[in-house]
């Protein structure tokens, strides 16, 4: 049952005055949101003419992706609430111009170092723009059916940008070079300022003397970023090395320290109250595990293509299209109706199931394997993370209210992220060892790194139907919060 409880205050919000206003600032922060997710997914494809021109060891080369999702998960939650404070169109406005700066810098990057610091910096950039966005959404889209429909473009907007990365990375590194897939951002972050300068509400925040935790803002943030660090280097270092127990036990510590703090601090960084919601934190739960499975498909799968049925980056992009188009049919088209009609639990068990079935099929996908008939029926299925991806939206921003929509987008990001890191950190370690095993036990080199795809399919889906379950009996149709 949700519990919702009115605080004090609420920040001064001047709303958007038309429904055309409104859908404008959607699209600035959809435009936002896919720049991220577009820079996530783009980097991956370039990162062996990154190597080679640069002088990365392979080693170093995996800090090109971790010195930005270190930055970018452990900076969210605190963003979020500092959009709160200062206000959320500040924070996104400071955000998307420190990662579009940060973009040029990494374009322009001539060292191993230089590139790594520009990645943080994008990171940087990242957190303060994303953790603010969906609180801006639903402070924008207050009836349930609007809402609905905003959250289904906004969640679209992160699935497209996955898809498009691959093939835009792919292009642009053959075409032109590496520096370009970091140029591309220029454009669109200029553009996304100066239209979202007009186009989002102006808000003044509740004022830092609201939560200005000095305390509780250096526990949380130290504790994510070890948290992360520690999980991003599990492949390097091993599951159970003592520096990867050492630091995650040292996040577990400090962030155990950091809740402490909050329950008794007299402004808090993060009110325990948005804690009482039955959804808030259902959804969250959901999220990360449904996260984790499904970098199985989006990363593990495009290896497939490429490593076993040797496919080019391109080719690979183009390959899994179809789930992009498919999830943004549904989540366009149907989503929103059907969360109006039968409600955002019954939506997102119907996502997930689909989803179970879509990465079940994976475990069975053989070396020798024909896109038309093992793996367009995979992309189809994928249609489910359309309904999944809204429905757990609108759930883990349910229970917020305008003082802690800011906190509440930031904590629903920084989930997302936890399930994105664990997602690589396990499954990639999971289908690696298994690899390695069949290769010493003789098996070519195609199917062994088949088995080890499938070990970690069989993970992922798991991992989805423990998502289903934490669904059902957790969660239940959120109430509206107190105003």
């Amino acid at each position: 049952m949700t519990t919702s409880v009115t605080p004090a205050t609420s920040p001064p919000v001047a709303p958007a005055t038309t429904a055309r206003s409104r859908w404008v600032a959607l699209g600035v922060l959809a435009t936002g949101m896919l720049m991220t997710i577009l820079d996530g997914s783009i980097v991956t494809v370039a990162m062996p003419a990154i190597q080679s021109e640069l002088g990365f060891t392979p080693v170093g080369l995996s800090w090109v992706v971790n010195a930005y999702l270190i930055a970018f998960g452990s900076l969210l939650l605190l963003s979020g609430r500092l959009g709160d404070l200062i206000g959320r169109k500040r924070m996104f406005l400071a955000g998307t111009a420190v990662f579009t700066a940060a973009s040029l810098l990494a374009g322009f990057a001539g060292s191993p170092g230089l590139l790594i610091a520009a990645r943080f910096l994008q990171g940087v950039g990242s957190a303060m723009a994303a953790a603010v966005s969906l609180g801006i959404l639903v402070t924008l889209f207050t009836a349930p059916r609007e809402r609905a429909r905003a959250i289904a473009v906004f969640s679209f907007t992160g699935a497209a940008g996955a898809s498009i990365g691959q093939v835009l990375g792919g292009v642009l590194t053959d075409a032109l070079t590496w520096n370009w897939i970091f140029f591309i951002n220029l454009p669109i972050g200029i553009a996304t300022v100066l239209v979202a300068l007009p186009a989002l509400p102006a808000d003044r925040g509740l004022g830092l003397k609201a939560g200005a935790d000095v305390v509780g803002a250096l526990l949380a943030t130290s504790g994510l970023m070890a948290g992360i660090y520690a999980v991003v280097t599990i492949e390097e270092y091993g599951a159970t090395s003592v520096r990867t127990l050492g630091l995650g036990a040292l996040a577990l510590a400090l962030l155990a320290g950091f809740v402490l703090r909050q329950a008794k601090a007299a402004n808090p960084l993060m009110p325990l109250r948005i804690l009482r919601s039955r959804s808030v934190v259902g959804a969250n739960l959901v999220q990360v595990l449904m996260i984790a499975a499904m970098f199985a498909f989006q990363i593990l799968v495009a290896l497939y293509l490429q490593k076993v049925l040797g496919y080019g980056a391109a080719e690979t992009g183009l390959a899994m299209l179809p789930a992009a188009v498919m999830i943004g049919a549904v989540s366009l088209g149907v989503s929103a109706r059907l969360i109006a009609r039968f409600g955002e639990r019954t939506v997102l068990l119907t996502g997930l199931a689909l989803l179970i079935g879509a990465l079940a099929l994976l475990t069975r996908v053989p070396v020798h394997a024909s896109y038309a008939t093992d793996l367009l029926p995979v992309m189809l299925l994928v249609a489910g993370g359309g309904l999944a991806l809204p429905a757990v939206t609108s759930l883990g921003m349910s229970g917020a209210r305008e003082a802690d929509a800011g906190l509440a987008s930031g904590l629903f990001n920084t989930t997302q992220q936890i399930g994105m890191a664990l997602g690589v950190a396990v499954l990639s370690t999971l289908a690696a060892a298994r690899t390695s095993a069949l290769t010493e036990a003789g098996r070519p080199a195609a199917e062994a790194l088949t088995g080890g795809y499938h070990l970690a399919f069989v993970t992922g889906t798991g991992l989805l139907i423990a998502a289903f379950a934490v669904a059902l009996t957790v969660l239940r149709t959120p109430k509206a919060p107190a105003r």
